[in-house]
C-alpha cells in the first residue's frame, strides 16, 4: 500500500503541470492497414505518424510493435499498436460492452447526423442519435472492439459552468452512500450493486437505451 506524504510534504511539492489537452489515447490494433482504411477513409483522421521498434522504450521487454497515430482538428491524436499476432484486444470479462469508450466531439448535429449516413453506407452500426441533453452523439464500433462516440454539444459554456458548481457535492454523495453499501455488503445485508441517489435521465425507461 501507498505511503501518502504528510500536509507539510504535500504544500512543498511543485505544483501540477496544467494539462492542456489529450495528447494521445492509444489501443492495440488487429491489423494496422484495417485500422488505417476506419480512422482516415471513413472517419476522415489523417495517418499522421509511425514510430516502429523491437522493444518498449518505457519498460525495456522485447515486444516488435508499429506504432500509428491519427491526428484530430486539435492536434491531439488517437495512435494504435500492431504487434504483428493479427489478433485484437479482448473485452473486459466484467464490464459490459457500452462502457468504455473513446468519445469524440463534432461542431455542430448537422455533422453528426452526415457521419452517420457516412458510416451505414460502410456497411457500419450505428446506434443514436442519442439526446443526452448537454450534448447529442452517436455510437459505433471500429474494427478492433474499440466502441466510438462522436458528440455535438448543445450547452454552452454557462450552463456547463453552472453544472460544475455542483459536481463534487453530488460526488461525494455517492461516495458516502458507497460507504454505506459496502458496510452492509459485507454485512451480507446486500447483493444488489449500488444505485445513484439521483435519476438524472427519467425519460428512459424498460426497452429505452442510453449510452
Amino acid at each position: 500500500m501507498a505511503v501518502l506524504p504528510s500536509s507539510s510534504a504535500v504544500s512543498a511539492l511543485p505544483p501540477a503541470a496544467p494539462v492542456q489537452q489529450l495528447h494521445h489515447f492509444a489501443y492495440k490494433a488487429r491489423d494496422a492497414e484495417e485500422t488505417r482504411h476506419f480512422y482516415e477513409d471513413i472517419l476522415g483522421l489523417p495517418l499522421y505518424h509511425i514510430i516502429q521498434s523491437d522493444y518498449v522504450p518505457s519498460t525495456g521487454e522485447y515486444c516488435p510493435y508499429t506504432h500509428f497515430f491519427f491526428r484530430l482538428q486539435d492536434g491531439s491524436f488517437i495512435a494504435f499498436f500492431d504487434l504483428g499476432d493479427d489478433l485484437a484486444a479482448e473485452p473486459s470479462p466484467n464490464t459490459p460492452a457500452w462502457v468504455n469508450h473513446i468519445a469524440f466531439r463534432v461542431n455542430t448535429v448537422e455533422e453528426l447526423e452526415n457521419t452517420k449516413v457516412r458510416l451505414q453506407a460502410h456497411g457500419i452500426e450505428v446506434l443514436g442519435v442519442t439526446d443526452h441533453h448537454i450534448f447529442k452523439s452517436i455510437y459505433f464500433f471500429d474494427p478492433n472492439g474499440i466502441r466510438l462516440e462522436l458528440s455535438a454539444q448543445l450547452a454552452d459554456a454557462v450552463q456547463m459552468a453552472k453544472e460544475s458548481t455542483t459536481a463534487h457535492a453530488r460526488l461525494a454523495e455517492w461516495t458516502e452512500r458507497k460507504q454505506q453499501w459496502r458496510r452492509e455488503r459485507a454485512e451480507g445485508k446486500t447483493a444488489q450493486a449500488l444505485k445513484p441517489q439521483a435519476n438524472d435521465r427519467p425519460e428512459l425507461g424498460p426497452g429505452e437505451k442510453a449510452g
